[in-house]
């Protein structure tokens, strides 16, 4: 592994970084206020390839890294977190569940719309009652002749209303618990799936998030993504990979909250001088600082031993999101604190990196369930 960047890698992050500059930051905090769903960005992201980054030029991806991808994904969260999440959760809970145990005739059809933008992607596991405790799903999967017939619930659902493609798991056996689980692929126009209730959340708010209801819904076993009864592997194998895209997120949202806060101490004048004078605020900018090249630096390792295909870079896509995501809340509570009154206030966009900020430590896996990874990925040894 190499601590540089290739020239490609450096021209890609320039590109985003202009993108997310131009495009994202000037619009962030209108989206964010009125719970808008970027459409204009998210095309112009898959003009550019940034909704199929490391994924084979076959189906229409751009051939890059997950490296790459990650640099990608801190970009644009660097100038909003919630398009970000929009790509990741398209790019790594969609498009990689299928483009890993997807057959050719998935891939053709499903895939090769997906990287491109022209179809966005969700991923239904979470229920009601099946958050950390992803084996205990309700949702249920029964053959009928050449047809799956799903009936159940799913929460929690990132670009649920966008959403053209899911990724749903259902039980087929619940006799059988985790193992009586299967993936299957369902199209937004199937009878019976629907957008339940969308959520009104603290951060993140340019990306939607709802509930997926499944009435009598029926899909054909063309569309079952993997063996039956292996669906639990697929998501198990897909949250690895997600993990390091929320990773990259939080990366991006700390390292905006750095950028603010640099810029506001250099401006802000008390006791007759800049506050960057000061040790208290010094001290704060150099523990951020660290956080997230520690930060930046486990991210890029977990990517690059995905591109390796290396056994257990599980273990360290769980490490990079638990130090991420818990250093971007550090490093945001710091901006808010540095700025003092004016952080707690939306004219200044750190109350916003702040809220955004929370949902790393949630999502795909809580801090937690990353710690129980780690731990129980040693104790085995």
């Amino acid at each position: 592994m190499h601590f540089q960047l290739t020239d490609e890698q450096r021209a890609l992050r320039d590109m985003v970084r202009d993108f997310a500059d131009n495009e994202l930051k000037p619009n962030a905090a209108h989206w964010d206020e009125h719970h808008v769903y970027p459409v204009d960005a998210v095309k112009k992201m898959g003009e550019l390839g940034l909704m199929g980054v490391a994924f084979d030029p076959e189906y229409n991806g751009a051939g890059m890294d997950h490296v790459s991808y990650a640099i990608v994904i801190e970009e644009l969260s660097r100038g909003c977190a919630g398009t970000g999440v929009i790509c990741s959760a398209h790019s790594s809970l969609a498009c990689d569940p299928i483009g890993h145990f997807g057959n050719e005739a998935q891939k053709k059809k499903f895939l090769s719309r997906m990287t491109t933008g022209e179809w966005i992607g969700c991923f239904g596991l979470t229920e009601a009652g099946a958050g950390s405790d992803a084996g205990s799903l309700k949702t249920v999967a029964v053959k009928d002749g050449g047809d799956w017939v799903i009936t159940g619930n799913k929460l929690f659902i990132t670009n649920a209303v966008e959403a053209h493609v899911a990724v749903v798991f259902a039980n087929t056996d619940k006799n059988l618990g985790h193992r009586g689980i299967t993936a299957f692929i369902v199209t937004r126009d199937t009878p019976g799936f629907t957008v339940g209730k969308v959520e009104d959340k603290l951060g993140i708010r340019a990306s939607s998030t709802a509930e997926l209801v499944f009435e009598n819904c029926r899909v054909p076993d063309a569309q079952r993504l993997g063996e039956i009864g292996k669906g639990f592997n697929v998501a198990l194998h897909t949250l690895d990979g997600g993990r390091v895209g929320i990773a990259a997120q939080a990366v991006g949202i700390a390292q905006a909250a750095l950028e603010q806060s640099v810029k506001y101490a250099k401006e802000r004048v008390q006791f007759g001088k800049p506050i960057a004078t000061l040790q208290a605020i010094q001290w704060m900018i150099a523990d951020m600082a660290t956080e997230i090249e520690a930060a930046r630096l486990l991210v890029h390792q977990a990517a690059w031993m995905k591109d390796q295909k290396m056994k257990g870079y599980g273990r360290y896509s769980a490490m990079a999101k638990l130090f991420a995501a818990e250093a971007a809340m550090r490093a945001t509570t710091k901006a808010i604190q540095i700025h003092g009154g004016y952080g707690y206030i939306k004219e200044y966009p750190v109350e916003r990196h702040f809220r955004d900020a929370k949902i790393t430590e949630i999502y795909e896996g809580t801090s937690e369930i990353q710690r129980l990874v780690i731990a129980t990925s040693y104790l085995k040894e």
